[in-house]
Parts: structure tokens; sequence; C-alpha cells
């Protein structure tokens, strides 16, 4: 090969390197231009235009992955708001009757009460009623028994049933837990505490000074035990077992003596959990303002719904004492008061537990016929060396000046004289009280403790 064939083939090579340099330029033509400096005001443009339309919510070109660079493309803030937003909130009826009496409860779709509006309901027959007070609830008694239609009227800002409900009002009254009762139920930050936990000992007022005021270590074949309330503060229940006390009856609740509302002790989970955790067996008390049999309905529904997941051995008392003169129970007579107290009473046998009265020597001589109540418990408070009522009781409070380890404050002190199986699980789901739990056997006279 000559000269001349070298040098074609040296420009053939020059040349194909030349053209696959100029392609790779021209597709890469934009990075050329800015490594240049050339290109700054036209990527300037298109990257304003770029933002302008992005603004504007549109798309430029063809660049479909674009999306994926667009901070704001999988935001929350733009999916569909929820229906309550078009239709309002939604509200439905809750009803329960007990005897001759109807109450209404408006609640959301979470079953909470809906509060702040006058709702007004039509009942069949009777006419419209209106939630007045605004806390979600319309009462109405002095009704006839039978089936009711009950509508809830139109109302701004809420999506309202377009149904109508029907619910049978009894004529007599039926000792069953009411299930809805669970929203009448209310904490002390709903209520004025001071004026509506009037609790009064009324067996203070009879104690003559002689009462034994540290925990009993002679008492025979008795348990010695305790009970406590909120008013007891916090308790270290490991010490107070250690200390030697044997069951407690823990205050769940109370009525309020002023505006009768159920109102839960702010203290009665916590007391109720560490006493069980400490294996000391446990009982409750509910301190009663209730005016009529339909209350104390109310009043028992609210205590088995406190205790049904608990295993409570020891009976449940209805606290019945004075309010100091200003409860709204305080002026009842005597056959109305036993009536009231039957009515709670047999609605918690009812349920399978245990049950009766808590008063004073005095209380129970003149405020209760306890003749109409002997098929219950009688737990006695009488602070005296020995006991002057006449009657039998089933446990006896001796004083209310105690003093236990664990407790910062003075507490009252019991003695139990029932024979209570503790093996039996009473909790929601294990079966309950099956039978007597303690007998007659257990009553002690005056004396005889």
């Amino acid at each position: 090969m000559g000269s001349k064939r070298i040098r074609r083939m040296l420009f053939a090579v020059i040349f194909i390197f030349a053209a696959v340099t100029g392609v790779v330029a021209a597709v890469n033509l934009d990075t050329v231009k800015q490594k240049l400096g050339f290109s700054g005001s036209e990527q300037a443009q298109e990257t304003a235009a770029m933002e302008d339309d992005r603004e504007a919510g549109g798309q430029r070109g063809n660049d479909l992955s674009a999306f994926l660079r667009d901070e704001t493309f999988f935001d929350e803030e733009v999916r569909f708001k929820s229906i309550e937003t078009y239709s309002g909130r939604s509200v439905s009826l809750v009803m329960s009757s007990v005897a001759k009496d109807l109450r209404i409860m408006i609640v959301d779709s979470l079953g909470r009460l809906v509060t702040g509006n006058p709702f007004v309901v039509e009942v069949r027959g009777m006419g419209e009623y209106t939630d007045s007070d605004e806390d979600g609830i319309i009462y109405i008694d002095g009704m006839r028994a039978g089936e009711y239609s009950v509508s809830l009227k139109e109302a701004e800002g809420y999506q309202v049933p377009n149904t109508i409900t029907s619910i049978q009002i009894k004529q007599e009254i039926e000792y069953q837990v009411l299930d809805d009762i669970e929203y009448l139920i209310m904490t002390e930050d709903d209520i004025d505490a001071e004026k509506e936990d009037k609790e009064v000992k009324s067996a203070e007022e009879a104690a003559d000074g002689s009462e034994n005021t540290e925990l009993a270590l002679d008492h025979g074949s008795a348990r010695i035990g305790i009970d406590v309330s909120k008013w007891n503060k916090e308790i270290d229940w490991e010490k107070v077992k250690d200390a030697g006390v044997e069951f407690a009856i823990i205050r769940c609740g109370y009525r309020g003596a002023s505006t009768g509302a159920l109102v839960l002790d702010p203290l009665y989970e916590q007391n109720i959990k560490g006493a069980i955790e400490a294996d000391i067996p446990v009982g409750v008390y509910f301190f009663t303002q209730a005016v009529n049999e339909v209350e104390a309905v109310e009043e028992a529904s609210m205590v088995i719904r406190l205790i049904e997941d608990y295993d409570v051995d020891y009976p449940v008392f209805l606290d019945s004492e004075s309010a100091g003169g200003s409860g709204r129970a305080d002026w009842l007579e005597s056959d109305e008061r036993t009536r009231i107290h039957k009515a709670f009473l047999e609605t918690i046998a009812a349920a399978g537990y245990e049950t009766g009265v808590y008063g004073s020597r005095n209380w129970l001589n003149e405020q209760i016929d306890m003749k109409e109540l002997s098929s219950y418990k009688t737990w006695l408070a009488e602070y005296a060396d020995i006991p002057a009522y006449e009657e039998y009781y089933h446990m006896w409070q001796y004083t209310s000046k105690g003093t236990v380890d664990g407790i910062e404050t003075r507490v009252d002190l019991n003695l139990c004289y029932m024979n209570i199986d503790t093996s039996i699980n009473h909790a929601k789901g294990a079966g309950g009280y099956s039978g007597v739990v303690s007998g007659d056997s257990g009553n002690v006279p005056v004396g005889d403790e």
C-alpha cells in the first residue's frame, strides 16, 4: 500500500470521529450550552414557565414523570373531604323506659351525647318536645303504657335519621339494668362537686366516744375491713394488705344532692384495681339521692356497669344517709324511701349480686322500714363499744376514725360476719353469683358479735 492509501484511511477515521462527536453534541445541546455559558436566559425562562404551569395546576411539555417532582401531588389535604363537611354531623336516637316514662338521647356516630343544640323530637300522639337545656337528653314522664313512635326533627348542621323509631312504654317498673345508663354517668369535671357530694355520716351524731379506733385484732370469726372513697385520697394497697385488712368496700359513685346527677367517684377505678391487685376482696357502695323508683333503677344500673368488669366478692350496698338536710332526698317519708331503696336492691339482685343497705342506727330505725327490706343485708354504722341496734346486721362499721398503714387519712373500720366465698369470680363473663354467697347464719344480733 502506498502513501496515498494511508492518507485516505486517516481521513476516514477523522471523518467518523467528527460525525460521532457532532451527534453526541446535538443530543446534549442543552448541557453543552450550559457548560459554555450560553443557556442562562433560556433556561431561566423555561424554569419560570414550568413554575407558572405548576401554580396553575397544569402540565408543560411531554415530561410525564414531572408529578414525581411535585411535592404537593401526594398531599393529603387535596383528597376528598369527609361526608360530614357536606352533609352535616350525623345523629341518631337512643331511647329507654323504666316505667311510664321515656328517656330520649341524641347521640353522634360514635355513640356520644350531642350537646349544645335544642333538638326537637316528635312523639306521635303526644306532641313535640325540645331539649331546652341542650344536654342531649329529653325526658318525659307520666306516660301511659303502650307503643310510641318517635322521630327527630330537622336540625341545622346535622344529618338526622329519616326513619321513625318505636319504643314500648312499660306500665310497671322492671328491675333490669338500663342498657344506655352510660350516657347519664358524669365525672366530677362535669359538675360542682362541692355542692353535689354531700354524703354525711349520721353515725357520728350518735357516737358516744367509746368506739375502738384501731384495727380489731381480736375479732373472732369476723373479718376486719375498711370502706373508702375519694376522701381517703391516694392509697397504698400493698401496705393496707400487710396491715391485716381482709376486705374493702369501695365507693363507686353518688347521685348529686342538688342536681341529681349520677357521678363517678374519681378514685373508684384506682381503688378497686389497687385492692384487687393486692389480693384484697372487694365490695362497693353507692350514695343515693334518688327521689323515685325510676331514679333508683338508674343508680343500680350505674353500679352494675361500674362493677361488671371486676371480681366483686362482697355485696353491693346502698348508702342511705342524709346530705346534711340540703339533699333532694333528705325529706322523703319513710315508706317512700323504703320503696325507692327496694327498687335499687331488686335491680342489683336481679343482676346476680348480693346487696344490702348501709345506715346508722337512728337512720335505720327512723328513716327506713327495715322489715320491708329484711331479705337484704344490713350494714350497720354505730360508733360505740357495743352497738345498741336491736335488729340483725351482717356488717358493722364501728368507727370512722381508724388508722391503717397505707392510708394517710382517718378511715372507716368494719367487721364482717358474713360467709363470703372468694373462690367465685364475679367479673363479667365469669358466671357471676351462683346461689347465695352469705347466709342468715352470718346475722349477728346486738351483743353476739
